[in-house]
């Protein structure tokens, strides 16, 4: 996966919306691929899907369309509950300490014994990309079998994943836990064999079961018994700073000394501004602060750095302290808000409000059906969305 607006782009122009939605949930299926690059900002959702509907005929309500809200719903979740998402938001299956926080060795090492959750990791591993479909297997797998805390897991997928977003990955776990939903996601081998290829299918191990007796195996307290195979795999090194490679230097006060300056950091990988002024200093922002809470797999840091690289000629690794006490001598400084350095961009900067493709609302919805029924309401078309027309009626539960 390459990390330029190029290849963002053109992701875009090859989604199929019809071919997406027949088969989205095929491992093999017409999936867009296009999660990493709104993770990081190289695209937003406004542009992706203004240039779907450029080329294919869409509504509202369409399969790809409704998707897209998923990330939107995730991130309004999050305004609302701040901090709050890392938590479960109400009681899952069972209570939070009848979970294990230790990932067990042989799911990090891939020899679970259980084709499909052996597959997951390893593809994982290789490419820091995994299909939604595996998430929500690997997740299930993990939490309701494996009676590991939805927190531990989520947190280890999130610093492989090219498209670790705190907010859908953290939210989707909870989801599959029972934490954020009505009910568990629950999967079993039949399941795997009609939507991954051959070799992911699993018969005979502990997922080929019907789903009765899951859903006791989620409800008990008791971990299934592991039957660890092979010699497995080794995890990636997951880093709590940016690789020497990628030539990131200590903030410096000098180099931005009376400047307008923008700032790039690692959500904020787009086309620069327009109204930026030429004489502008483009500085590139990894907060130590934040990585040492939430390391990164080395091909996660090569895939932002190398994008960063092409838009900030100087990059600035460091503490919060030492970020602010050297951009406090520039003149001015501009950003792009995000909530992953919520702590201290707005500190540093004056932020322009992330872009939004569905309309924002006040009142916190806890579930995405009625969150969706409300930010499409009275939208006839996509050029409806896509114009950012107010919601009408604006009634709230």
């Amino acid at each position: 996966m390459q990390p330029t607006l190029a290849a963002a782009r053109a992701r875009i122009a090859a989604v199929r919306p019809k071919d997406y939605a027949a088969t989205r949930n095929h491992l093999d299926g017409a999936v867009s691929g296009l999660s990493p690059y709104l993770t990081h900002g190289f695209v937003t959702l406004t542009e992706v899907l203004s240039g779907v509907a450029a080329r294919h005929p869409l509504h509202v309500q369409h399969k790809f369309v409704y998707e897209l809200g998923w990330r939107a719903f995730f991130r309004h979740v999050w305004a609302h509950r701040g901090d709050g998402i890392l938590r479960s938001l109400h009681d899952g299956m069972l209570p939070d300490e009848a979970y294990a926080r230790e990932l067990p060795s042989d799911l990090r090492q891939a020899r679970t014994g259980v084709p499909a959750i052996d597959a997951a990791v390893r593809t994982l591993y290789a490419t820091g990309t995994l299909h939604n479909h595996a998430r929500m297997w690997l997740a299930s797998y993990a939490v309701h079998l494996r009676k590991l805390h939805w927190r531990s897991a989520a947190d280890w997928l999130c610093a492989h994943l090219l498209d670790g977003d705190l907010a859908s990955n953290h939210l989707s776990w909870q989801w599959v836990a029972g934490t954020g939903s009505h009910k568990p996601y629950l999967f079993n081998a039949g399941n795997v064999a009609r939507f991954a290829p051959a070799a992911w299918h699993s018969p005979g191990t502990v997922i080929d079961t019907a789903y009765e007796m899951l859903d006791a195996i989620a409800r008990s307290p008791q971990a299934v018994p592991s039957a660890p195979q092979g010699e497995g795999v080794t995890e990636p090194a997951c880093l709590a700073e940016p690789p020497a490679a990628l030539g990131c230097t200590a903030p410096d006060a000098d180099a931005v000394r009376g400047r307008e300056v923008w700032l790039v950091h690692p959500w904020n990988l787009g086309a620069l501004p327009a109204d930026l002024d030429p004489d502008a200093r483009v500085i590139g922002l990894f907060v130590a602060d934040f990585h040492r809470a939430w390391p990164w797999s080395e091909r996660r840091w090569q895939f932002v750095g190398t994008r960063m690289a092409e838009l900030a000629p100087q990059r600035w690794h460091g503490d919060a302290r030492s970020i602010g006490q050297a951009l406090a001598a520039a003149k001015r400084v501009r950003s792009l808000d995000e909530p992953h350095l919520a702590p201290w961009l707005s500190r540093w900067a004056d932020c322009a409000p992330a872009p939004l493709l569905f309309p924002d609302v006040a009142y916190r919805f806890n579930s995405f059906s009625p969150w969706w029924a409300h930010v499409t309401r009275g939208l006839h078309s996509i050029d409806d969305l896509l114009a950012g027309r107010p919601i009408q009626p604006e009634v709230f539960p």
